[in-house]
């Protein structure tokens, strides 16, 4: 290319300009120390940084962002750093779902108002993977994800303990009285002993793999443990390649596209990947005007076996997944499911730059002619209980359970659900069924990861360790069991949630897509009548935005004013 043929740099827009607006610009920028010549057309990268000492997961990130930075100088590009509201999960309440648009507004914004030609996100735990993707897509800049990695894997009595996923066990074995108080508290420094996030299959590890398969992260972005020198070096690569991106003109909505969402669709299922991807990918879709809906997550990962030995459906955790090969060798083994054409940040395809064939180790990543599970995916159940669709995965379920009949036992809140679960009057056994509601993106507000109830203590202690639960609320990637979820429309916006009384029966069918609550239409129409409409107790801030805009799980529980994009357009001047 040569130099009449390179893209106009939108940072020309500041710092290109002979007049009194590009003296401001430049000038309170040297006050940093930067030289003339950063500003004499070289493509200016933002690192779009999530860091914060609140979110343990990104408190690494900082010296992540030094290695893009290098990444960015080699490659002639200049490189700024800028903070955007950072989600933590294990500290935030009520939830970190209730902030996710509100930081990718953040991140929108931040990206638009200044002189970035090119951006770099830097992202770890949960949220602030989809927030910045979601943010950065509605402006539309050539844009690189960089993920954090996984923590080192916890070690506990000789063996090997996964974030959230034991959290979960060990909490049922302390109830069940087969674990001490004391012997869970020395488990709790034992599990996390690194920088990284979750070393589980869980949200953060499944959204960092799954921008693998998008094409949006560069290869082996998925595993590569935080405190790995080898995460450091793909940081230098991703800023080194976020130049060159800018300079290709190669932006997101032409990697972010259907086959690409599709891909990542089949490599959750491979993966065991964690339900709340469905939100995520669903909600990041309507931000770039992609045609992908809930029908498209049951039809594309339907038949796609789970291979991955992995907490919370297997046994392993992503230290091992690394080392048997990571995200690029489960794409070797599902090439053949794969639009290969898809373009990635590499510049070439999918099939050229991000497939590999080897798995190095067979008891971590199985071969899809032999799965791990034959049960992968995300089922997404519809039925008088769910017309809108509502998901379960199947890899973490206990099979016995999938196809089910059994009475309900109804919980309104969390609230209620806290004070009774536990409660030996409480008219529950084996085959009931727990049923969690105005837990939605209005109900909570925020959709909460509190899905997969506790089994309560009357059953717990006949040795029953799953139930069939069905809740409109999320729950973490960590988790695991017959959870039925995201039920929509949700009980706080009239579904038939609200409608459910104790005894009534309900059906789970999964292999036929089925949630079927057994009364009938005339029944449910008095019922109706009889229902008092959720009210919200927010009258002021984000929370009063959020639940009078916020849209049902089956679109992504996005705001309604924030789908669809406004692109990258360069707004006026500020003096």
């Amino acid at each position: 290319m040569s130099k009449d043929d390179k893209p106009k740099l939108r940072s020309a827009e500041w710092f290109g300009r002979q007049d009194s607006y590009g003296f401001i610009y430049r000038s309170w920028m040297k006050n940093q120390g930067h030289t003339a010549d950063m500003f004499d057309g070289k493509p200016v990268i933002g690192i779009c940084n999530t860091w914060s000492d609140l979110t343990p997961c990104n408190g690494h990130l900082r010296g992540l962002a030094e290695h893009v930075k290098r990444g960015v100088y080699a490659a002639g590009g200049f490189p700024l750093e800028f903070p955007v509201l950072s989600l933590g999960e294990s500290n935030m309440r009520p939830t970190t779902m209730l902030f996710r648009n509100l930081a990718s507004m953040d991140v929108e914004a931040s990206i638009r108002a200044n002189p970035l030609d090119g951006v770099v996100l830097l992202v770890g735990c949960d949220k602030t993977t989809p927030a910045s993707l979601m943010g950065a897509a509605s402006v539309d800049l050539p844009t690189i994800l960089v993920s954090g990695g996984p923590m080192l894997s916890g070690r506990w009595k000789g063996r090997q303990i996964g974030s959230g996923t034991d959290v979960i066990r060990f909490k049922e074995a302390v109830r069940a009285g087969s674990m001490t108080v004391d012997e869970f508290m020395a488990a709790e420094a034992a599990m996390s002993r690194s920088a990284g996030s979750c070393m589980t299959m869980g949200t953060a590890s499944t959204m960092a793999s799954l921008c693998e398969g998008l094409g949006i992260a560069l290869p082996e972005n998925g595993a590569i443990p935080a405190v790995d020198a080898r995460r450091q070096a793909m940081a230098f690569n991703a800023g080194r390649r976020a130049v060159e991106m800018v300079r290709e003109n190669l932006r997101m909505s032409q990697i972010l596209t259907k086959a690409a969402f599709l891909n990542a669709v089949r490599l959750n299922a491979a993966l065991g990947g964690s339900t709340n991807a469905v939100v995520h990918l669903l909600a990041l879709a309507g931000r770039l005007g992609v045609d992908f809906t809930l029908a498209d997550w049951d039809a594309a990962g339907r038949d796609v076996p789970c291979l991955v030995n992995l907490m919370p459906s297997g046994q392993y955790l992503m230290e091992d997944f690394f080392h048997a090969g990571g995200v690029p060798a489960v794409l070797g083994e599902i090439v053949g499911l794969l639009d290969l054409d898809a373009m990635t940040v590499t510049g070439r395809s999918l099939g050229q730059s991000h497939v590999s064939a080897d798995v190095h180790d067979s008891a971590v990543i199985y071969q899809l002619s032999a799965p791990f599970k034959p049960a992968g995916g995300i089922a997404v159940l519809r039925g008088n209980l769910s017309p809108d669709g509502a998901v379960i995965k199947p890899s973490a379920a206990t099979p016995h359970l999938m196809q089910h009949t059994g009475p309900a036992i109804v919980f309104n809140d969390p609230d209620d659900l806290k004070a009774r679960i536990d409660d030996p009057n409480l008219p529950v056994d084996e085959n009931s069924v727990l049923v969690l509601r105005n837990c939605g993106p209005k109900g909570y507000p925020g959709m909460a990861e509190i899905g997969n109830l506790p089994i309560p203590k009357r059953v717990l202690d006949k040795g029953i360790l799953d139930m069939v639960r069905i809740s409109d609320a999320r729950m973490s990637g960590t988790a695991f069991g017959t959870v039925v979820l995201h039920v929509a429309p949700e009980a706080a916006a009239g579904g038939a949630l609200a409608l459910v009384r104790d005894g009534d029966l309900i059906t789970l069918d999964v292999a036929n897509r089925l949630l079927h609550l057994d009364v009938s239409e005339a029944e449910l129409e008095r019922r109706r009548l009889d229902l008092v409409a959720f009210v919200s107790p927010y009258r002021r801030g984000w929370e009063k935005l959020y639940v009078e805009h916020v849209l049902q799980a089956d679109s992504g529980a996005d705001m309604d004013f924030l789908v669809g994009g406004s692109g990258d357009y360069v707004p006026r001047v500020s003096h």
